[in-house]
C-alpha cells in the first residue's frame, strides 16, 4: 500500500517521466488523466493483461490524452480542460527552455521576444518537466535537465503556476 496520496501522485509522475523519456528529446506536450488502477480494473478487466495485476493499493494508472492542444497554447489549452469526476488528477510533461540565472538581466521584456532570446542564447538549458496534481490538493513535479539526464529535481513546490493551472483543470 502506498503511504498516502502524495506518495502515489509522486508514483504515477515518475512512471509518466520515465514513459516520455523512453521517447527522448524534442516531444510536445503531453497531457495524462490519472485514474485509481483498481477503479480502471474493475471497469475495464480486460486490461489486466496490459496493467498486470499486482498494484499497490493507491496506485494510479495514466491515461495519456492525444492532441489535448487542440491547436491551442498550453495554458489556453488548459483553461479549456475539464476532467469527468471518474478522473482523480493529471500529470503534464513538457519541454521548455531557460537560462542560467545570471543571464536573465539580459531578456527584453517582452515576453515574445524573452522567449525568442532564450531560445537562440548560446547558454540555454533545456528541460522536461513533470507536474502531477490530485483533485485533493495534491501536487508533485520532478525536472531533468537535458545537459545531465541523470539527474533528476523534484518536489511539491517545483511548478506552482503550472500545478495551479493543472488543478483549475479539475474544478472544485
Amino acid at each position: 500500500m502506498l503511504n498516502d496520496l502524495g506518495d502515489a501522485l509522486a508514483a504515477a509522475v515518475l512512471d509518466v517521466e520515465r514513459h516520455v523519456g523512453r521517447s527522448g528529446w524534442d516531444q510536445p506536450s503531453r497531457l495524462f488523466a490519472l485514474v485509481p488502477t483498481a477503479e480502471l480494473l474493475e471497469a475495464a478487466p480486460e486490461l489486466k493483461a496490459q496493467l498486470g495485476a499486482d498494484h499497490p493499493e493507491g496506485h494510479f494508472s495514466s491515461v495519456e490524452q492525444d492532441d489535448f492542444h487542440g491547436g491551442l497554447g498550453l495554458f489556453e489549452a488548459l483553461a479549456h480542460l475539464a476532467w469527468p469526476a471518474t478522473v482523480a488528477g493529471c500529470v503534464l510533461c513538457v519541454e521548455r527552455a531557460f537560462l542560467p540565472s545570471q543571464y536573465e538581466s539580459e531578456l527584453p521584456d517582452d515576453p515574445s521576444q524573452a522567449s525568442d532570446a532564450v531560445s537562440s542564447h548560446p547558454q540555454r538549458q533545456e528541460l522536461r518537466l513533470v507536474t502531477g496534481v490530485l483533485r485533493t490538493g495534491e501536487r508533485h513535479a520532478v525536472a531533468r535537465v537535458r545537459s545531465d539526464p541523470s539527474q533528476l529535481l523534484g518536489g511539491a513546490d517545483l511548478a506552482p503556476g503550472l500545478s495551479t493551472a493543472l488543478l483549475a483543470t479539475l474544478g472544485d
